[in-house]
């Protein structure tokens, strides 16, 4: 089989695309990706790799068994779901789409979640390698503050139901399990499922937040009073002063904006 460097032109000059990196990376090309229709094999070689991890791709030796079995016409392929994010602006008091959508693979989020990825981007490139979102947390906790959110779920009709309205500390929207390196914010989230799971932790106290950071590593914050969990389609989040969203560790826009999820979006190969 010959190999190829560089995103392909077109669907029918390849029969897969092989990305090199972790969740940024993968969220930087998904709309090449898409476009091109063509199965995506992850090797996982970036900071957190959870879309990766939720692929069952935990190292290059899986993602070489996923090669194999794709060579040997096993057919390991599986389509997945995409979330989208899309900036909203006030126009005479509705809001509108201010540009076109962003697709995120793994996990959205706004308020504390967003000032941790924000901070550990900036950190040395092997410290991000190795638990650079856990290293930025602890700290960024005692400096957050719960900010007035409100997030509306679009209904049957798709009118706008309030879904909640409190000062929310961290609102995540999640395709798959995990983000920030292997912390199940959503442990119940499937990339297949037509919907995205959503996290919201309310006014939680700083110190109440930080002796709950070592239950999200197995998905047990769930039960901890404050938060809340659900499922939903499409989404709108809006907050009293612009919040930065981050989705797989990258930043895409500011609040508001809705979030929602297109399904059966990309094929993956599987180990």
């Amino acid at each position: 089989m010959d190999w190829r460097l560089g995103m392909p032109a077109a669907g029918d000059q390849v029969e897969v695309v092989v990305l090199f990196g972790g969740d940024g990376t993968i969220h930087r090309h998904l709309n090449q990706l898409v476009a091109l229709a063509l199965p995506l094999l992850v090797v996982p070689t970036g900071g957190g790799n959870d879309f990766a991890r939720a692929l069952g791709m935990c190292d290059v030796r899986d993602s070489l068994k996923a090669w194999r079995r794709f060579c040997a016409g096993q057919n390991n392929t599986r389509v997945i779901d995409l979330g989208t994010i899309t900036p909203l602006k006030d126009a005479g008091g509705t809001l509108v789409a201010q540009e076109s959508p962003h697709r995120f693979c793994s996990v959205a989020g706004v308020g504390l979640d967003s000032e941790v990825s924000r901070r550990a981007n900036a950190l040395p490139r092997w410290i991000r390698a190795y638990g650079g979102y856990a290293f930025t947390l602890i700290p960024t906790i005692f400096r957050f503050d719960a900010v007035p959110m409100k997030i509306f779920q679009a209904d049957e009709g798709q009118g706008w139901g309030v879904r909640s309205d409190e000062p929310t500390i961290l609102a995540a929207f999640a395709n798959s399990a995990t983000y920030g390196g292997g912390m199940k914010i959503a442990p119940y989230a499937q990339m297949d499922d037509g919907q995205l799971d959503v996290c919201v932790i309310g006014g939680v106290n700083p110190l109440k937040l930080a002796s709950m950071f070592p239950t999200v590593y197995f998905g047990r914050h769930l039960s901890v009073r404050g938060v809340s969990y659900f499922q939903a389609a499409r989404l709108r989040v809006e907050t009293e002063m612009p919040l930065d969203l981050y989705a797989d560790g990258e930043y895409v826009c500011h609040t508001p904006a809705e979030v929602s999820v297109e399904h059966g979006l990309l094929r993956v190969l599987m180990p």
